[in-house]
C-alpha cells in the first residue's frame, strides 16, 4: 500500500509573514501547542489554516478521534503548527487567538470552536465573538491582551518558516514521524485509513 497521501482537499497559496513584534513585554507563558508525550512512538505535526474548510474536516472528523484514541493513550504526540494562507482574510487573526489561548492552555476548546463555526467568523472576521463562547471573562480578558500585544506573529511566522522549509505548499498537510522515517500526509484524510496506517506502523 502506497502511503504518499496526496489527498483530495487543501487549501492552497503562499504562506504569507506577519508584522515583528514591535515591543517585548515581560515574560508569560509560551504557547502550549502540543499534546500527548514526547515519548510517544509516533509524532503527529498538523499544518493548518483555521479558515481552510479542508482543514476543517481534518480536524472535525480525524484529529478529533485521534486525539481520543491514539493522543491519550500515549501512542501519538501531536503538534498544531499555524499556517495561514493569504487567500484566506482572516486565517492570521484566528491563529493569534487560538495562539493566545495556548497560553492558558485552551487551544485544543479554541481549535474546535473556530472549526466548528467556520461559516460564521469567515464571514463577518468576528473570530473574537467565537472564542468568547468557549472561554470565561476572564480568560477572554488575558486572550485579548495577548492578541492586541502584537507579540504572538513571531510564533506563527516560526510555524511559516518551517513548513516552507519542509516544503508543505496547502493545508492541511500532516507530517507523521516514526523511528526517524517522515510520512507526508497532504490533504484530508479518513480516521479509518490514518488509523490503520498508525496501528501498521505501530506493529513495526
Amino acid at each position: 500500500m502506497t502511503w504518499l497521501l496526496g489527498l483530495m482537499l487543501s487549501c492552497s497559496g503562499a504562506s504569507g509573514q506577519g508584522k515583528a513584534a514591535a515591543k517585548r513585554a515581560a515574560p508569560d507563558p509560551a504557547p502550549v501547542k502540543s499534546f500527548g508525550s514526547k515519548s510517544a512512538p509516533i509524532t503527529m505535526e498538523v499544518f493548518s489554516d483555521f479558515q481552510c474548510p479542508a482543514c476543517r474536516v481534518l480536524f472535525l472528523d480525524t484529529i478529533r478521534p485521534v486525539m481520543q484514541n491514539y493522543v491519550s493513550a500515549g501512542k501519538v504526540y501531536f503538534v498544531h503548527r499555524d499556517m495561514p494562507l493569504p487567500v484566506h482574510p482572516y486565517s492570521r487573526e484566528a491563529a493569534r487567538y487560538a495562539n493566545a489561548a495556548a497560553k492558558l492552555g485552551k487551544l485544543e476548546q479554541v481549535a474546535e470552536a473556530l472549526y466548528a463555526r467556520q461559516d460564521l467568523w469567515s464571514a463577518n472576521g468576528n473570530v473574537d465573538a467565537v472564542v468568547a463562547l468557549v472561554l470565561t471573562p476572564a480568560e477572554m480578558v488575558k486572550v485579548r491582551q495577548y492578541v492586541r500585544s502584537g507579540q504572538l506573529d513571531a510564533g506563527i511566522d516560526k510555524d511559516v518558516a518551517l513548513a516552507n522549509s519542509q516544503l508543505v505548499r496547502s493545508t492541511p498537510t500532516i507530517m507523521l514521524t516514526h523511528k526517524g522515517q517522515v510520512f507526508p500526509i497532504v490533504g484530508v484524510v479518513s480516521y479509518p485509513i490514518l488509523r490503520q496506517f498508525l496501528e501498521e506502523q505501530l506493529r513495526k
